[in-house]
């Protein structure tokens, strides 16, 4: 064969190669290492095994700029199998249905859904019908169903209220483990970030064997103000765009913040881990600001300490968890994973342009890549 037809496939497949991994690259691609720890494998929420992710993106004419993520602790029946969880506040300014029920049980027993502010309730009718109709719960008549959001009316006409329970239903049904899509998408689709365009993010840590081996995967919804700080680098400063640089620069907007961990972890300290993931955005220049619904959910996967709905002992069995000494190696490994994927959200956004004719820029990437070389935080 003519050595010129071998080669002619091979630049294409080179440039279609380069083609896809620029569409994909995140700031780690880029040489930006946050933090001293280990990634997992997809440097996601999905490398915490079982965990799945799904979005369903609704983007139609000049103005609906919305959609769905879903977030399942694991594929089984989460009613039956519940998993211990908490939720940490560090801003109350939002909507986080189900959260009650989370602090006085210690349990989560649904899909974990974010959307819009306006979209709470269809939020919750999803959940609701996709529990309801599943092998086992024929009987059920009450489901906790946990429901967060963001305000993504700058872009999104957040007032005709376009996410339905079908697309919830979507978003549950497309949840799967792997890469997740990061950026314009589900939940993130409208949303703004440091007065650029927003949406969601993810990123793991990896214990090494000597601290447990274990691993946390967060997942965000970025939404909010303040002053970007990438890796300590005052990128937002260099930039000249930032919160309160003028008197039309706003702060206020939220951040959901989804925590997955196989670590066999109680729900008292699983909400001392959630704690730890306002330290991660506060490492970003968030500031929790008046405006802002900041809300942290953290969930455990592992599978001998589910709580099974069916069983009904007088005592439950002593449950095997990590005690509180174990535990400062997963606060670091969240507080790395919840800064990297809340910049993870930015570098994988695009330009977006919305209702009333209003457009939010994507991060420059070439140009915060030459700040950060200044400050030698470029790795090679």
């Amino acid at each position: 064969m003519n050595k010129h037809f071998l080669i002619i496939p091979a630049i294409l497949f080179l440039f279609m190669t380069l083609n896809s991994l620029s569409a994909q690259q995140r700031a780690r691609d880029l040489g930006i290492q946050i933090g001293v720890l280990p990634i997992g494998a997809n440097n996601s929420i999905t490398d915490v095994e079982g965990v799945l992710v799904g979005h369903y993106t609704k983007i139609e004419g000049e103005s609906i700029r919305t959609g769905v993520t879903a977030i399942l602790p694991h594929k089984g029946n989460l009613f039956q199998a519940k998993v211990p969880a908490a939720v940490f506040v560090g801003n109350g300014f939002g909507k986080l249905a189900g959260s009650t029920q989370i602090e006085e049980l210690g349990n989560i027993e649904s899909p974990i859904i974010l959307t819009n502010t306006m979209s709470v309730a269809a939020g919750i009718q999803g959940i609701i019908d996709y529990t309801i109709h599943q092998t086992g719960n024929e009987q059920i008549q009450s489901v906790n169903a946990v429901v967060g959001e963001t305000n993504d009316g700058y872009l999104n006409d957040i007032r005709g209220q376009h996410i339905s329970k079908e697309h919830v239903l979507s978003a549950i049904e497309s949840a799967k483990a792997g890469l997740v899509k990061e950026g314009n998408v589900g939940a993130g689709t409208g949303t703004v970030c440091f007065g650029f365009k927003g949406g969601i993010g993810t990123s793991s840590r990896k214990l090494p064997k000597t601290l447990g081996g274990y691993t946390i995967g967060v997942l965000v919804q970025t939404n909010f103000g303040g002053v970007l700080q990438i890796d300590g680098v005052p990128v937002g400063v260099e930039l000249g765009k930032y919160s309160f640089m003028d008197h039309l620069a706003s702060v206020d907007g939220s951040c959901m913040i989804i925590i997955a961990t196989d670590a066999p972890i109680s729900n008292r300290n699983l909400k001392r881990i959630a704690q730890r993931a306002m330290m991660g955005l506060a490492k970003t220049g968030g500031i929790a600001s008046n405006g802002s619904g900041d809300y942290v959910i953290a969930f455990s996967t592992n599978e001998e300490n589910r709580i099974r709905h069916q069983e009904k002992p007088l005592t439950l069995e002593e449950n095997r968890f990590l005690r509180n000494d174990d535990l400062s190696p997963l606060f670091l490994a969240t507080i790395e994973a919840t800064e990297e994927a809340i910049i993870n959200s930015l570098f994988a956004a695009e330009d977006m342009s919305g209702k009333d004719g209003k457009n939010v820029k994507a991060l420059p990437k070439n140009e915060v890549l030459e700040i950060m070389g200044r400050y030698n935080k470029i790795v090679r």
